[in-house]
């Protein structure tokens, strides 16, 4: 099954998403390199103060020389930011690594756990928690833990005036509780907070896409209320004329015409019912307004009809389903109306299947055809506009317009290709939004 595509082609869903993801990634590895920047300038301060202001000896050489390869690599860093090629999860965990190294090495030179800036190692896992994925953010947490316990056994004591102090195995293993602990919290609040940011902008997203496309189905109903009104006088001047001429003697004595006549008519009562349609949808009812009827009336009708109007061959079985009262109206029939359409035009001339059935309280409606299926980019937007694989311009409405009305129901449309070959349109309906007096069936 095919929708209507536009003739101007789209990029394929997966290199869509790479160009963000690849934008994203050297962002982040810029805001890496700003940071080290800062750490630079912080560990240098602190060394020469300590050193020349507070009078503590340091290996100046050694914190230095670590110093110097920082910021060697924060300068590769910087250059490697601006290729084009994408930086990956992994590549932004080695650099933090390098971070987590570095700043193990000053402390090994400046007092292990003794220094007061051990902490400084949950800045790392702050970082950590904010640009990679758990499996490397918990690497990153393993690789501090480790070193805060290399550096409580292994360290350059610092010379301080007065007695040194002694730190108690009790108090060292506390303090490593505490560090373990806060690296935890952090990873886990801050992994929380980012998640809810996220799916706040994707509800955000989802709530703009939703209002672009009712101001689109404004305008397209503006549109087609419009063009219908237009239509509605040459639709009755031609059934008035097709009925004369089905009373008149030269017509009547040949049965072949004849019959052309009263397909005609057929095709132009069709017509009719389409333009009652779209005046209906647009809120401005001829004569065909919403009735109530049984649901497999609704269903057997409908299939009934689709199968007469379009002169095709649909098998439909309907299994499970409740014969409950419900409301009828356009929109619903065109609906379903819209999706058969489809599948006709991606596999013409072979029969189409309906299934019907319910699961839960909810109408499920199955649509398969024997068409070569659905594009992957058309999957991945599926119901939105100008959407197509048919290379018609203006086309792709049918199906954007189907899920519209899914949605108003508070049901949904989906779709997949079948592992034979074909495609299967799904659509999901709350039974509760069909019966009378539901206060979710159109606002009625």
């Amino acid at each position: 099954m095919q929708t209507d595509a536009p003739e101007t082609s789209t990029a394929p869903a997966s290199t869509a998403a790479a160009v963000p993801q690849a934008v994203a990634g050297r962002k982040n590895l810029l805001q890496l390199v700003e940071l080290r920047w800062l750490a630079v300038v912080g560990q240098l301060a602190t060394i020469l103060v300590v050193r020349f202001v507070l009078g503590v000896p340091l290996p100046l050489e050694q914190m230095l020389a670590l110093l110097a390869m920082l910021v060697v690599f924060n300068v590769a860093s910087a250059l490697r930011s601006r290729l084009e090629l994408p930086v990956s999860d992994g590549e932004l965990f080695g650099a933090l690594l390098v971070d987590v190294a570095v700043l193990t090495g000053q402390l090994y030179a400046s007092g292990g756990i003794t220094n007061p800036f051990i902490f400084l190692f949950l800045l790392q896992v702050a970082v950590a928690s904010v640009l990679l994925r758990p499996v490397f953010i918990w690497a990153i947490v393993a690789a501090a833990a480790l070193a805060f316990v290399g550096l409580t056994q292994w360290h350059v004591p610092l010379a301080l005036p007065g007695p040194t102090p002694v730190l108690s195995t009790q108090y060292v293993g506390g303090l490593l509780v505490c560090f373990v602990l806060n690296a935890a919290l952090l990873v886990i609040f801050i992994g929380r907070i980012g998640r809810n940011l996220r799916q706040r902008d994707a509800s955000l997203a989802r709530l703009r896409q939703r209002a672009a496309e009712e101001e689109h189905i404004v305008r397209m109903g503006l549109l087609a209320s419009g063009a219908a009104h237009e239509l509605g006088t040459p639709l009755a001047t031609l059934s008035v004329i097709l009925g004369d001429w089905s009373h008149m003697a030269p017509f009547a004595a040949e049965p072949e015409l004849r019959e052309e006549i009263e397909e005609m008519q057929r095709q132009i009562e069709r017509c009719k019912a389409i333009v009652s349609g779209i005046l209906t949808s647009a809120g401005r009812t001829r004569a065909d307004a919403p009735v109530q009827t049984t649901l497999h009336a609704f269903l057997d009708g409908l299939a009934a009809e689709w199968e007469r109007t379009r002169g095709a061959v649909l098998e439909f079985t309907r299994v499970d389903v409740p014969d409950v009262p419900i409301i009828s109206d356009t929109a619903l029939r065109q609906m379903v109306d819209n999706v058969l359409d489809n599948a006709l035009e991606a596999a013409p001339g072979a029969p189409l299947r309906l299934d019907m059935g319910c699961e839960d309280d909810l109408l499920v409606l199955r649509v398969l055809d024997r068409g070569p299926g659905f594009a992957p980019d058309i999957l991945e937007r599926l119901g939105a506009p100008y959407q197509s694989s048919k290379g018609k311009p203006g086309r792709g409405l049918g199906l954007f317009l189907a899920t519209n009305v899914a949605r108003t129901l508070g049901g949904e449309i989906r779709a997949q290709n079948r592992p034979g070959g074909g495609a299967e349109v799904v659509i999901t309906l709350p039974l509760a939004a069909l019966v009378p007096d539901a206060p979710t069936h159109h606002g009625k």
